[in-house]
């Protein structure tokens, strides 16, 4: 079994995961508002419960990396280390960017296309500024680095875009009414609607899954926050 936890930004969820099945057990999605440290450990603990699954089950945990607020990111990494170092064998631990998270739904359909569109997920970065980065149809598992990712304004993701000349493109994750509007502007991107970009737990378990499938496996110690400043 695999449990994946999400609290990057104030949208936080859980999910479990049955590796054996590759089936989504149960998730929970939240309105985090800051409260992620008080409700995590209670609401997956329910979880669990609610699908019979109990820790000595697990064997292995997924987390979002970053970028995300400071507080946030660092909330799913502890627990995954916490919860980790009281099971009776060490677990597979996988630390996945935020923003591959919230591109993954895409990446099936976007294949399927005669014209398969680049994927820019984007997500809050505080005071009116957002993260983003790129994905291809090709690289469904992508992990960016630090490096990989931009943050500004919705004039900068405006001006990024169009530099590019990406025909066609997507944009999905957390997009305002001010990106949105600004997105106008480019008649080769298409805004998804919003709520279809809810980032989720259930998603990022998939991916890991995916990921233990291919192969990749790490360990608790591997697992570190993705900052794109410093703090």
């Amino acid at each position: 079994m695999l449990l994946a936890m999400d609290t990057a930004s104030t949208t936080a969820s859980a999910a479990v995961y049955d590796l054996k099945r590759a089936q989504l057990l149960g998730e929970t999605t939240w309105e985090g508002r800051r409260r992620q440290t008080q409700n995590l450990l209670i609401l997956v603990r329910h979880l669990m419960a609610t699908v019979d699954v109990t820790p000595a089950d697990l064997t292995a945990l997924a987390v979002t990396t970053g970028p995300g607020s400071f507080t946030g990111v660092r909330i799913a990494v502890s627990a995954a280390k916490g919860i980790g170092l009281g099971l009776p064998n060490p677990p597979a631990a996988l630390g996945i960017p935020t923003l591959t998270v919230t591109a993954a739904p895409w990446h099936a359909l976007a294949s399927a296309c005669s014209a398969a569109p680049t994927v820019c997920a984007v997500m809050f970065a505080g005071r009116g500024r957002y993260h983003w980065t790129l994905f291809t149809a090709k690289e469904p598992l992508h992990r960016p680095d630090a490096n990989a990712h931009r943050t500004g304004t919705a004039v900068d993701l405006v001006a990024f875009l169009g530099r590019l000349n990406l025909h066609p493109c997507w944009l999905v994750g957390e997009v305002d009414a001010d990106l949105a509007a600004v997105m106008r502007a480019l008649s080769h991107v298409t805004v998804i609607e919003p709520v279809y970009g809810l980032r989720r737990a259930g998603v990022l378990a998939h991916v890991a899954a995916q990921l233990l499938e291919a192969g990749v496996a790490e360990s608790l110690a591997s697992l570190q926050p993705l900052y794109l400043r410093e703090p």
